[in-house]
């Protein structure tokens, strides 16, 4: 069992660690010494040993003394601090910027500038089923293991904007010493320099639902080699995958990757057999509101619904949105035989 903070791997987060250790050894110095003093004396000056209550009051020298020493314990514990505090706020000059957005419950990245500009894919969780549903033995890295992981070269000044798209997240890395809220509608920023390359673990660190502790966060450091590799595959993968906004789909085609978005995005609430979780999360097997308009289906799930848990997906390709709800208007009982095309996704959101 740790009983300390996770090994920093960076300058920063190497202060934040000195400065943890010190803070916690002159609070415990302070405190043995406060409660040694003040158990001594009521130890050895105990009524059954002879003593009787002194009648003084009032010391001019010792209240000044009391007053003056914990203000410059204070200030040689602020100043540290305080230091420390202002070069994490300092994300000038990056090398590479990222965008951090939370979703309930998963976390997408696109890198905005610097090597790799143009990147974005989302990150989920990839433990398996049957481990979290106890029908299989628990991985090493259970509930830390991401699908597409943040990959970063070492020894670069990454800044990280963060925002969500519906409810406050915090992208939390303790190695890096980094955690910052992401809040819906607005940006904040921090920054991380690691020194050493690997694969370190983070969570999101604020309430965030029903599904809050199946978003964890994974970066994986690398040389600059290997992540000039990795820029020149990611960007020739995200090219294969575009799609033709204009291709018009058959249902057979479009239900496997609706499966596949289905599974990533929307089978957390609506269950993967389409039952849901009544009352929070209705069923979409025989579902109303699947089986009805196609328009009002598109504007839900693209805005989501105000007052309930339902988020907007928005952020979803024209192909994807296209995909998952064809998906659920084809899946369990649900057997519309219709096909959502892409271009009825272009439509909507150009209304």
């Amino acid at each position: 069992m740790k009983l300390n903070l996770q090994e920093p791997i960076t300058e920063l987060g190497q202060k934040v660690y000195d400065l943890h250790l010190l803070m916690t050894i002159v609070c415990g110095v302070i405190f043995v010494a406060v409660f040694g003093v003040m158990f001594w004396s009521v130890f050895v000056h105990r009524k059954s040993a002879g003593h009787k209550a002194a009648t003084f009051h009032e010391s001019t020298t010792v209240e000044i003394l009391w007053t003056i020493v914990p203000v410059f314990i204070l200030l040689g514990m602020a100043w540290p601090a305080t230091k420390t505090i202002l070069a994490m706020r300092d994300t000038s000059n990056p090398d590479i910027t990222i965008k951090a957005t939370g979703y309930q419950w998963k976390w997408g990245y696109d890198y905005l500038k610097g090597d790799g500009e143009g990147i974005s894919f989302t990150s989920n969780l990839s433990t398996p089923q049957p481990q979290i549903r106890n029908e299989a033995a628990k991985g090493t890295d259970y509930l830390l293991e991401v699908d597409n992981e943040l990959v970063v070269p070492v020894g670069k000044k990454v800044r990280i904007l963060t925002t969500a798209n519906d409810v406050i997240h915090a992208w939390w890395v303790p190695a890096l010493a980094v955690k910052q809220d992401a809040i819906p509608g607005f940006i904040r920023d921090t920054w991380f320099r690691a020194e050493k390359t690997g694969t370190f673990r983070g969570q999101c660190a604020e309430l965030c639902g029903k599904d809050h502790g199946y978003m964890p966060i994974v970066v994986k450091v690398v040389t600059e080699d290997e992540y000039a590799a990795w820029v020149e595959k990611k960007k020739t993968e995200l090219a294969a995958a575009a799609d033709d906004p204009n291709k018009m789909y058959t249902v057979e085609e479009l239900t496997p990757r609706g499966a596949k978005v289905f599974a990533a995005n929307c089978a957390a609430c609506h269950q993967a057999n389409g039952q849901g979780l009544p009352p929070a999360f209705p069923a979409l097997d025989g579902s109303k509101v699947v089986l009805g308009s196609q328009d009002a289906q598109i504007h839900l799930v693209m805005n989501g619904k105000s007052g309930t848990a339902m988020a907007a997906f928005k952020h979803l390709s024209d192909t994807d949105l296209a995909a998952v709800l064809t998906y659920t208007r084809n899946s369990w009982s649900n057997a519309t035989g219709e096909v959502i095309q892409p271009s009825d996704i272009k439509m909507a959101r150009e209304e």
